[in-house]
């Protein structure tokens, strides 16, 4: 087994906290050759947990160190697709953190990119792999809900945050944080190519001028409607999921269990139609079938085994086994195109905090 060496941009939140776990999680597969922070104690720190490993204050420095391959992108959000356009041009693979990207150009950027070095992009939707997620893809693909037509998805939480990414200065706010993930989602459940998009950003409880709270909801060429919700203002959240389909519903609370409703399968329909007579003065409004229900209460265990730790062994064996990685780069421009859709589309609510 050769390991991938690791250039990585940035030891923030993203990149200490959330990539080096998940990098050492990985039995030796990754090692962190090279890192870049402005900040000088953020260095001492990533040299102390990754022996080593090389530090640089900026980015193009860190670019000429040729003892890495692999450049993962984990900065601020602004410098996301520059950085990323600037490794492949160095030779280097890429592996992007979201958002992709923060201007309008950006997915164009990405995509004409991804031409030019075809398989060296790799975009960090690790969300993908999440559990319930997986699971719920597998009932809707069962067919026993009967036909999808509608799903709610929620995200909530209350926070007063304070931090950059509150800040539209910053490109901070939540369609650019939670965002990427539950559009993503929410491309991937809708199941069809993207006929409308609509939107609306509010400012609740965040102490930035940038959205944290926002609803998109995303139209089908095939109908079909996914509801999604992301806040930072709401103090008793919905289910984390909600599908509705012809024969049946689930939700899922908390992604630890889902609930479900719908008609026996055994159960063959009466056949009939619609009547315009006058009804009768009493009696039920529907016919006289008696409608047979399963109702169940499962937990969260998709049939492919994914536990949410699974973005970077994909990558592993798309870089040394070259297997597919299972997010490609025009499914996350996509996710892109619905972002700046959104942006386009709406300014952000400012609510009083006094």
């Amino acid at each position: 087994m050769k390991a991938i060496k690791i250039g990585l941009a940035g030891i923030g939140r993203a990149g200490w906290g959330m990539h080096l776990p998940e990098i050492e999680n990985c039995d030796g597969k990754f090692e962190v050759a090279a890192a870049c922070d402005p900040i000088p104690e953020r260095l001492e720190k990533i040299r102390g947990r990754c022996p080593g490993c090389k530090t640089y204050a900026d980015f193009d420095s860190m670019l000429k160190d040729p003892d890495f391959e692999l450049a993962v992108i984990a900065c601020r959000s602004p410098e996301h697709t520059d950085y990323a356009l600037k490794a492949l041009a160095a030779g280097k693979l890429v592996f992007l953190e979201k958002p992709l990207g923060t201007r309008p150009g950006d997915a164009k950027r990405l995509r004409d990119a991804a031409a030019r070095y075809p398989g060296r992009l790799f975009c960090r939707h690790n969300r993908r792999f999440e559990p319930a997620f997986n699971h719920i893809l597998e009932i809707i693909g069962s067919g026993i809900l009967g036909e999808v037509y509608e799903i709610k998805l929620c995200r909530h939480s209350y926070q007063r945050r304070d931090d950059w990414q509150t800040i539209v200065n910053c490109d901070g706010g939540q369609l650019n944080n939670w965002g990427p993930h539950i559009i993503d989602h929410a491309l991937r459940l809708l199941e069809s190519p993207v006929a409308d998009v609509w939107a609306d950003l509010k400012n609740v409880a965040a102490l930035g001028d940038a959205e944290d709270h926002l609803k998109i909801i995303v139209k089908g060429e095939n109908g079909r409607i996914v509801d999604l919700e992301i806040s930072g203002g709401i103090t008793l959240p919905s289910p984390v999921y909600a599908v509705y389909g012809t024969k049946g519903s689930l939700v899922c609370q908390d992604e630890q269990d889902i609930v479900l409703k719908y008609l026996d399968p055994k159960q063959k329909l009466a056949e009939g139609r619609a009547r315009p007579e006058t009804p009768p003065l009493s009696g039920p409004f529907g016919n006289s079938e008696v409608l047979k229900w399963v109702r169940k209460t499962i937990m969260t265990e998709p049939a492919n085994g994914f536990d949410g730790s699974e973005i970077y062994p994909s990558l592993y064996d798309a870089i040394r086994n070259g297997k597919p990685f299972p997010i490609t780069v025009e499914e996350a421009c996509q996710v892109l195109d619905v972002t700046f859709a959104v942006k386009k589309m709406c300014e952000v609510k400012q609510y009083s905090r006094k």
